[in-house]
C-alpha cells in the first residue's frame, strides 16, 4: 500500500452507503472484520474506506494509511507523533471527499475521538468501537466521547454501566471472541496440538510478549529468562511462542538468539489461539491476549513493563487497581499481575510453577462464567448497532 490514496472519488455514493472506518491495531483489525462481514449482509452495496490491517483489507477496506503507523505505545508515540497527527489532520478530509455516510472508530480513542468529533461537528454521524477506559482513568474523556459519537459500542457490561451514569448513548454488544471461541476441551486441546506439530501429550508453556514492537523488545528478555528459570524444573516443557505478523517476528527472532540460547521453544506464525489451546499455563503481556485466554479457558501469568514516564503517569491517573481484563471483570485479583519491577524473570517463573502444580478448577469455572456473559453475538448486535445510527440520523 502507497502512502495515501488521492483518487478520492474511486467509490460512487450512489451504488450505496459508504462507510469510513478506521482501527489502529491488530485487535481493532479483527473487530472491524467481523463487524464488516455483518455489515455487508444488512448493506449489501456498502463501501469501505479508511485504515486496517490484513484482516479488514480482506472484507474490502480501502485503505488510506498502513495500520503499522498507528500500533505504537509509550514512548514510541513521541519520535511518530508528527506523522500520526498529519495521518489524523488529513484523513479527515480524504474520508468527507470520499463522500462516507457513517463513520466508525475501532478503539485508537486518542486518535479516533478526535476525527469523530471533527465528523460529527460536519454531520457526519459517527460511532465509537469498543468504549475508552475512562472508568479507569481520565474520567473527563466521557464528556469528549459524548460530543464526538452517535453511539458508542462497548465489549464489556461495565463499560455501559459507566456510560449510562454520563447519559452518553452506549450498547453492550459482548464481545465477538466469546462468540468465535470453542469451548475447552480435551478434544480442542488435542486440535490445537496437532495443529502446532507438537505431541497430546507433554508439558507446554505459551509465551505471548505482545503484539507491539515496544511490547516485544520490552518484555521479550524478561520472559525468555523466566523460561530458562522452568525449564530447569520441568526439562520437558516445551515454550510455544506466536508471533502476530511478519514485523513482530523480525522484532522477536534477534531478541530469541540473543536470550533464547538452549530453551525448547517452537516459534508459530500466527496461532496464538491454538498456542493458548495447547497450553497448559501462560505467560502474557497485559491487553486484549488476557481476555481471549480467560475465553479459551487457560490459567495466565500476566506481565507489563512500560517506560518510568509512563508509569509515573499512569500511577497518577489510574482509578483501578488492577490493569488485566479478566481480573477487572470479574473484580478481583483471579490472574497475577506482574507489573514494572515485580515482572521479574523469577517471579513469573514461580507463578507459572504454583499454576502447573496447582488445582486450577476454582478459577476455570470462574473464566467459563464470565464467557456466557460476553456471548452475544457481538458483531451481528453491533452491526445492527451502526445500521440503525446510520439510518436515523
Amino acid at each position: 500500500m502507497g502512502d495515501h490514496v488521492t483518487d478520492f472519488m474511486a467509490f460512487d455514493p450512489n451504488d450505496g452507503p459508504v462507510i469510513g472506518i478506521i482501527a489502529g491495531e491488530v485487535s481493532g483489525d479483527n473487530l472491524g472484520a467481523g463487524l464488516m462481514s455483518e455489515l455487508k449482509k444488512l448493506l449489501p452495496n456498502a463501501k469501505f474506506v479508511g485504515i486496517g490491517g490484513p484482516r479488514m483489507l480482506d472484507q474490502g477496506l480501502k485503505g488510506l494509511y498502513s495500520i503499522e503507523e498507528l500500533s505504537v505505545m509509550g514512548l514510541e508515540v513521541i519520535s511518530k507523533l508528527f506523522r500520526i497527527l498529519s495521518i489524523r489532520r488529513r484523513i479527515v478530509d480524504e474520508l468527507k471527499n470520499h463522500g462516507i455516510s457513517l463513520f466508525i472508530g475501532i478503539d485508537a480513542p486518542d486518535f479516533n475521538l478526535t476525527v469523530e468529533e471533527r465528523l460529527k461537528a460536519s454531520g457526519i454521524p459517527t460511532v465509537h468501537y469498543v468504549c475508552p477506559s475512562v472508568w479507569a482513568w481520565r474520567k473527563k474523556r466521557i464528556f469528549k466521547i459524548k460530543r464526538a459519537t452517535n453511539m458508542v459500542l462497548s465489549l464489556l457490561p461495565f463499560e455501559k454501566e459507566f456510560c449510562d451514569r454520563y447519559d452518553t448513548p452506549c450498547t453492550f454488544v459482548g464481545h465477538p471472541m466469546a462468540d468465535q471461541i470453542p469451548e475447552s476441551s480435551v478434544e480442542e486441546i488435542n486440535k490445537a496440538r496437532n495443529s502446532l506439530s507438537i505431541p497430546k501429550d507433554g508439558t507446554y508453556i505459551g509465551v505471548l510478549p505482545g503484539s507491539r514492537h515496544g511490547e516485544i523488545v520490552t518484555l521479550t528478555p524478561v520472559f525468555l529468562d523466566a523460561c530458562r528459570i522452568i525449564q530447569k524444573k520441568y526439562p520437558d516443557a516445551v515454550f510455544l511462542v506466536p508471533v502476530v505478523n511478519e514485523k513482530r517476528k523480525e522484532d522477536f527472532m534477534p531478541l530469541l538468539h540473543k536470550f533464547g540460547s538452549g530453551l525448547n521453544i517452537r516459534v508459530y506464525d500466527g496461532s496464538a489461539r491454538e498456542v493458548m489451546f495447547a497450553s497448559d499455563v501462560v505467560v502474557l503481556a497485559s491487553g486484549t491476549a488476557t481476555l481471549e485466554c480467560m475465553l479459551v479457558g487457560r490459567p495466565m501469568v500476566v506481565g507489563y513493563r512500560v517506560s518510568k514516564i509512563t508509569e509515573m503517569i499512569a500511577r497518577c491517573l489510574l482509578t483501578v487497581d488492577c490493569v488485566s481484563l479478566p481480573n477487572l471483570l470479574m473484580k478481583n485479583h483471579c490472574v497475577r499481575e506482574l507489573l514494572q519491577n515485580d515482572c521479574t524473570a523469577s517471579n513469573i517463573a514461580a507463578e507459572v510453577e504454583r499454576l502447573l502444580d496447582g488445582d486450577n478448577t476454582g478459577l476455570l469455572s470462574d473464566f467459563a462464567a464470565q464467557k456466557q456473559l460476553l456471548k452475544q453475538n457481538a458483531s451481528k448486535v453491533a452491526a445492527q448497532a451502526c445500521f440503525d445510527v446510520l439510518t436515523n440520523s
